[in-house]
């Protein structure tokens, strides 16, 4: 499983967003890895082995990035760049949950198409990148090479992200034409198509080439729109909610394992939905479970989900 970008995430816990030329104090903070790494994170403690093919810099950041790959048993394929720390995310949290982010690029950003040219990637390997690396372009050129070569039998996965406005239309257009799961949260469903979730997987669907689309609603569960024209709402799991940091990358990475591991995609999605539930009751922005507590959350709640 490859991925375009890990960064750190600094998340501040505030009252409330700065006004202009203001300072506010900040209630709680803590850096973590994240991007990319909540993605790999998830996926490999549900069985699918992650392989990070992306770009570590040197220095402190890049440092955190690496031992936290490491401890996950994650595989870093590439050489670290040069004279580049990694880059973060600052994450403004505010009571009611709402975040705002401001992103710093670093080392992540100067992919090369000659550097993906080295990976090995086969018939039974998944494939992920987000919306974050067809930002800059390096990285958006090197990913669509990466695209054209990959095997007509590799999955692909795709997330847009949070900057879907700024992605060019040629990029995601080249993505549209590959990707065989393109998955989502509502906010960026609308800024695609203009819709609620269930017409606007509908409406995205009907975009690409030959995938199927998830849209993730938070704690209502995700639509998931397969290619064959079939549009169903999987509920979400109710469960006291501590951080949602990274729940959408947990989603994301339990589908991709669950999918792997030989799960319909109804069922991938529904117990992804049970793991994004399981993440945000912990701490942290990498919380995802290990199968055997998905397992164990599952068979206590087997219809709540509404796939068998």
């Amino acid at each position: 499983m490859l991925v375009d970008s890990v960064v750190v995430d600094i998340v501040l816990r505030l009252g409330a967003l700065p006004a202009l030329g203001s300072d506010v104090r900040v209630n709680e903070s803590s850096s973590s890895p994240g991007g990319g790494f909540n993605v790999m994170a998830s996926a490999s403690r549900l069985g699918l082995p992650a392989v990070y093919g992306g770009v570590l810099g040197i220095g402190p950041f890049a440092t955190m990035a690496r031992d936290a790959l490491s401890e996950e048993g994650i595989v870093v394929a590439l050489a670290p760049a040069m004279g580049l720390d990694t880059g973060f995310v600052v994450a403004l949290v505010e009571p009611d949950g709402e975040r705002t982010f401001l992103s710093a690029s670093g080392a992540e950003s100067t992919v090369t198409a000659s550097q993906l040219d080295d990976l090995d990637i086969t018939e039974s390997d998944v494939v992920y990148f987000s919306g974050y690396g067809l930002l800059h372009e390096s990285n958006a050129k090197a990913m669509r090479d990466l695209l054209a070569r990959l095997p007509e039998e590799t999955v692909f996965l795709f997330d847009p992200g949070p900057l879907v406005p700024d992605i060019l239309p040629e990029h995601l257009d080249a993505v549209l034409q590959r990707v065989d799961w393109f998955t989502c949260n509502e906010r960026e469903a609308e800024l695609l198509t203009g819709r609620e979730p269930l017409p606007g997987a509908h409406d995205l669907v009907t975009r690409l080439a030959r995938g199927s689309v998830i849209v993730r609603c938070g704690a209502r569960g995700c639509v998931v729109a397969l290619r064959d024209g079939a549009v169903r709402e999987l509920p979400g799991f109710a469960v006291p909610a501590l951080d949602t940091n990274g729940a959408g990358d947990c989603h994301v990475g339990a589908f991709a394992a669950l999918l792997m591991g030989g799960y319909e995609p109804y069922t991938a999605a529904s117990w992804a939905n049970a793991a994004a539930a399981l993440a945000v009751t912990r701490r942290g922005p990498a919380t995802g479970p290990t199968m055997t507590e998905l397992e164990l959350f599952m068979r206590t709640r087997p219809h709540e989900g509404g796939a068998s």
